[in-house]
C-alpha cells in the first residue's frame, strides 16, 4: 500500500467511528455507495451499514480492501484524487495535477479548451504537464514553498486558476516566485485586469481565458495522452 492508502487505513482503524472514516474518504473519493458496493461486489446496503454504524466495524483486512478499492477506482478515472494528495500542496486548494511524459503543443490545448490569448505572446511553444488550482484558497492557505508544488517534475506546465475575480492576484503572485509556468489559465474569470495581461507579457507567459466549466477542464486535459 502507499502511504497515503496506510494513512486512510489508519485512520479508519483507529477511529471512535470508523463507519464515518469509510464515509468521509468514500466522499473525498467521490464515489457513490453504489459503484464502491459493485466494485468490492457487496451489496450497497452493507456499504451503508458500515458506514452508519449499524454494522459491526470491518477488520483490518476489510478496511484495506475498502481502501484499495477507493484507489483503483480513482486510477481509472484518471487518479485525480491520489495525484491531489500525493502533490504535497494544500489539498482544499489544488483541484487537479498531472504531468505527461511527453511534449504538448499548447495551441492544441488552447483549442481544446476553447481559450482565448489575453496578451500579446505568441502561443507556439510546448508544455509537460498542468495544475489546476482553486485561485482564491491558493492566496489564502498556500506558502511559499507550496508554490514550488504546484510544477510537479517540470515548471514547463499550464497553471489553471479557478474563482478569479480580477486576476491580478494570481499573476502577482507567479511573478513574485522564481519558478515560471508555461502559460497560465484563468477559467470563467469575472474580469482580466490590464495588470494581469501586462505582468503575464513581462515575463513571458501567455494569459489564457476559458469560459468551460473546471470539471470539463480536467476532463479535457487528463484525456491528453
Amino acid at each position: 500500500m502507499s502511504d497515503l492508502e496506510e494513512k486512510i487505513a489508519g485512520q479508519i482503524t483507529m477511529s471512535e467511528h470508523p463507519g464515518e472514516t469509510i464515509r468521509k474518504w468514500r466522499e473525498e473519493f467521490q464515489i457513490s455507495q453504489t459503484d464502491l458496493a459493485s466494485f468490492m461486489h457487496l451489496s450497497p446496503s452493507m456499504i451503508s451499514d458500515y458506514e452508519s454504524g449499524r454494522r459491526k466495524s470491518p477488520g483490518t483486512l476489510s478496511i484495506r480492501r475498502i481502501v484499495r478499492s477507493f484507489v483503483e477506482i480513482d486510477e481509472r478515472r484518471g487518479g485525480n484524487v491520489m495525484r491531489r494528495y500525493q502533490s504535497g500542496v494544500p489539498s482544499d486548494a489544488l483541484i487537479d495535477l498531472r504531468d505527461y511524459d511527453h511534449d504538448i503543443f499548447l495551441p492544441m490545448v488552447v483549442k481544446k479548451i476553447q481559450g482565448r490569448n489575453m496578451s500579446n505572446l505568441p502561443i507556439d511553444r510546448y508544455v509537460r504537464g498542468y495544475t489546476v488550482i482553486d485561485g482564491i484558497k491558493a492566496v489564502l492557505s498556500f506558502s511559499y514553498p507550496d508554490y514550488v508544488k504546484l510544477y510537479g517534475w517540470s515548471s514547463q506546465r499550464i497553471v489553471f486558476f479557478t474563482e478569479v475575480k480580477l486576476g491580478r492576484s494570481p499573476m502577482i503572485a507567479i511573478r513574485a516566485h522564481p519558478l515560471k509556468p508555461g502559460a497560465v489559465v484563468y477559467v470563467q474569470a469575472d474580469k482580466v485586469d490590464p495588470l494581469a495581461v501586462k505582468i503575464a507579457e513581462l515575463e513571458n507567459i501567455p494569459l489564457i481565458v476559458t469560459e468551460l466549466p473546471v470539471q470539463t477542464i480536467c476532463e479535457i486535459m487528463s484525456s491528453i495522452i
